[in-house]
């Protein structure tokens, strides 16, 4: 009878331990859905206010030099509290940009789905790309900017950074956010 008391124990302790380290590393395990969807934990960014960083998402996983990419840039309506003419999208000199936008297969996309766009501008030589959109866009709304694709850069961290041209009779580029996307081989 003792026997099977201690039994029991050295069971129940055994099976305890093993479903906490269990719950533990499938808690720890990374998220495949969310794989490449945003820019996570951020500790030494560079970025002073945390709200400043926008979400993104790659669609393919965001492998290097990969042909095909699609990369939604995420800006949400607390950040837009202006009407919108146009939109920038920049990037830093370092570490250099190799990647190719096809600036055909760029879509803006508000509440899923996609406005019209008058001109898509790409300025290689100043790292910016200009999307001018058809009709003004009304303050408080959600925006998706789709880039499909896209060829990846190298494997690196890349700073991409939103301004807005805000509708009105005194257009002014405003700074939104910036979104900080990786692309590495994982």
């Amino acid at each position: 009878m003792k026997i099977v008391k201690t039994l029991k124990a050295k069971i129940f302790r055994y099976s305890t331990a093993s479903l906490a380290l269990s719950g533990c590393l499938f808690t720890l395990s990374p998220d495949l859905s969310m794989a490449n969807g945003n820019s996570g934990l951020v500790i030494f960014s560079g970025i002073e206010n945390r709200s400043d960083i926008l979400e993104y998402k790659l669609d393919f996983n965001g492998r290097p030099k990969f042909y095909g990419e699609r990369m939604r840039l995420r800006v949400p309506k607390k950040k837009l509290t202006q009407g919108v003419s146009k939109f920038f999208v920049s990037y830093l000199k370092d570490p250099k940009f190799d990647g190719k936008f096809n600036t055909k297969s760029v879509d803006v996309r508000v509440g899923g789905e996609s406005i019209p766009i008058k001109e898509i501008y790409w300025d290689k030589e100043n790292r910016v790309l200009e999307i001018d959109i058809e009709k003004d866009l009304e303050a408080g709304n959600s925006v998706e900017l789709v880039f499909s694709n896209l060829k990846n850069p190298s494997s690196g961290t890349y700073y991409f950074i939103c301004d807005i041209l805000t509708s009105g009779q005194i257009p002014l580029r405003v700074y939104v956010g910036t979104w900080i996307v990786s692309f590495s081989r994982t």
